[in-house]
């Protein structure tokens, strides 16, 4: 624990939290997350933040470290309140975006308990009624997807990983064991070929498929354009759409954005880009890295706002140090404390 000027104590720890197997999708498999937490004391109030740093995003353990270290150098007093201190931390230097969604969880936790009410009602939302949340189900043989088919249990959506070279297996074999309405989640992982994912995306929807996320490389806008005004399903963009700025550039060429804290830099960028995305009549996904229970927690407070949540990540790894989320009937529950 560091002390800083006597006003606050912060604490830094990295955590790797272990999936219960290997996790498949298009960009490779890997056995888990590097985490980075963040315990803040001030006020003799304890808040927590959480980063997930997956290999594809540019952050890194060392690197929020050194983010979180300087931004509380600065600001060692919370007495400006949680709007100004947002706005500040979302322009103390550039990028790092997960150790940004880490202070900034920390501080609606803060607040929040300093105002003894959960991070929903804080921010003026609701608790109810709130969107059916996914059940992911990751790349694996016939026996493996089948396995994980039945470990849904009560969830009545399925978030498919597609993007390989059996991507017509795998949708067969889950059509053998559920009618459950699925969401495909591709991973940039038909970037080859715009006709194909057409193709793709029209036979998807004979077999129960609801939405397509990110068919193609965030950077081919003139294919997504292309294969958005042709698809019949919704297609929502995931890495295409990192940050509030990104919503009014996508607006015309999908149907919807996943928000991500990872990506955006916590709930207060979170909050504004479902606004943003409202305000164009696009769809909304909140959605997580792989994450423990702290920031999936975190991601709940907005999800009375979406259309469906992608927050199923505690279900999915065996060493969460957070055991705070609970799901009940297909849907996250958000907290009352």
């Amino acid at each position: 624990m560091e002390f800083l000027d006597g006003f606050m104590k912060i604490e830094i720890n990295n955590f790797f939290l272990e999936f219960k197997t290997p996790f498949a999708i298009a960009h490779g498999t890997r056995s888990g997350t590097d985490l980075v937490f963040l315990k803040l004391e001030h006020e003799n109030i304890i808040a927590h933040g959480e980063a997930s740093l997956p290999p594809y995003l540019p952050d890194t353990q060392e690197s929020v470290h050194k983010f979180v270290n300087a931004f509380f150098k600065v600001h060692t007093d919370l007495s400006e309140g949680l709007p100004s201190l947002l706005n500040t931390l979302m322009n103390f230097e550039e990028g790092n975006f997960a150790a940004k969604a880490c202070v900034d969880i920390a501080l609606h936790n803060w607040f929040a308990q300093k105002k003894g009410v959960p991070v929903w009602k804080m921010l003026g939302l609701n608790n109810s009624p709130l969107p059916l949340c996914t059940f992911t189900i990751g790349m694996d043989d016939k026996a493996g997807i089948k396995r994980k088919v039945a470990e849904a249990g009560e969830f009545k959506l399925l978030k498919i990983k597609l993007g390989g070279n059996n991507d017509r297996e795998i949708i067969t074999v889950i059509r053998e064991v559920t009618d459950k309405p699925l969401c495909v989640d591709v991973n940039q992982g038909w970037h080859h070929d715009k006709e194909m994912a057409l193709e793709m995306i029209t036979w998807l929807k004979t077999q129960g498929v609801i939405l397509v996320e990110q068919p193609l490389d965030k950077t081919d806008f003139e294919g997504q354009r292309w294969l958005h005004e042709r698809s019949p399903l919704p297609i929502i963009a995931d890495e295409a759409a990192q940050v509030l700025a990104d919503v009014e550039r996508l607006k015309d060429i999908y149907d919807g954005v996943n928000v991500k804290l990872m990506k955006c830099g916590g709930i207060g960028e979170g909050l504004k880009m479902i606004h943003e995305a409202r305000k164009y009549n696009l769809k909304v996904l909140v959605g997580s890295m792989s994450e423990s229970g702290l920031a999936i927690s975190a991601a709940a407070n907005l999800s009375s706002l979406a259309d469906w949540v992608d927050l199923d990540g505690p279900l999915l790894t065996k060493n969460n140090p957070f055991d705070v989320v609970k799901y009940f009937d297909g849907k996250i529950v958000t907290s009352d404390k």
